[in-house]
């Protein structure tokens, strides 16, 4: 499965704080995006963590399976959406959670409408979290494929005509799970931003699809021909 099913994790002290830092972050970047319509695709936390931030007059959540707040079920590489009809696309962690994180990539660019806006989520691998995942001897997190580096993210991107519009930086966290440990996390973290901004744990980029049309060429057969010089009749006034 493709989709992040560890409620366990997520409900540890690390998991909640996690979550807390990015639903803020998501929420600040949706304050920029509008539309008819959000599709999150990929579940991570509570179905309605984030899309309940939307500003679109629709937000629906795609996802692998069934579960509560779905609202339908398919994978992220074949969404079964009609081209050019969706506002805004969500990625929580979805590009590390698939095997095929340039297929997700693209299926969300086939699916945004022109101008459209793709927001994703991801952990930043040279943060304390990229370390601990060197480190231990399982995946951190566990169903986390890879993680992708936002230069890295920024090329994909790029190759598919999009345009980055913000970065945000957070879960300025250590990767530990006791509850003495993230207690303390809030008083330390505004230095953490300041002075570390590169080490955080997460990225949330917001980026637009741009569509570049070409300009149109009259074909040679309607251009006037040019006058070649000195085969012109001078008129009378030249004349005098």
């Amino acid at each position: 499965m493709t989709d992040i099913t560890t409620p366990e994790w997520l409900d540890s002290p690390l998991g909640e704080a996690l979550l807390d830092r990015e639903t803020h972050a998501v929420a600040e970047a949706l304050q920029q995006v509008f539309g008819l319509s959000l599709l999150q695709v990929g579940c991570w936390g509570a179905a309605d963590s984030f899309v309940a931030h939307a500003r679109t007059r629709h937000a629906a959540l795609v996802a692998a399976r069934p579960g509560p707040g779905v609202d339908c079920v398919a994978e992220p590489t074949h969404l079964g959406i009609a081209s050019d009809s969706v506002d805004a696309v969500l990625l929580p962690h979805t590009l590390e959670l698939h095997r095929e994180p340039h297929k997700v990539l693209r299926e969300a660019s086939r699916v945004l409408v022109g101008d459209g806006h793709l927001v994703i989520v991801g952990f930043n691998p040279w943060s304390p979290f990229g370390l601990r995942r060197l480190l231990a001897r399982r995946r951190f997190p566990r169903e986390t494929r890879r993680l992708i580096g936002e230069k890295r993210l920024r090329d994909w991107m790029s190759l598919l005509g999009f345009e980055i519009c913000a970065v945000d930086s957070t879960a300025f966290l250590v990767p530990v799970n006791r509850v003495a440990v993230q207690s303390r996390m809030p008083r330390v973290e505004d230095w953490i931003a300041r002075y570390l901004t590169p080490f955080a744990g997460v990225y949330v980029i917001t980026a637009q699809k741009r569509v570049y049309g070409a300009t149109p060429l009259r074909p040679a057969w309607s251009r006037k021909p040019r006058v070649a010089a000195g085969l012109v009749e001078p008129t009378t006034r030249s004349a005098a």
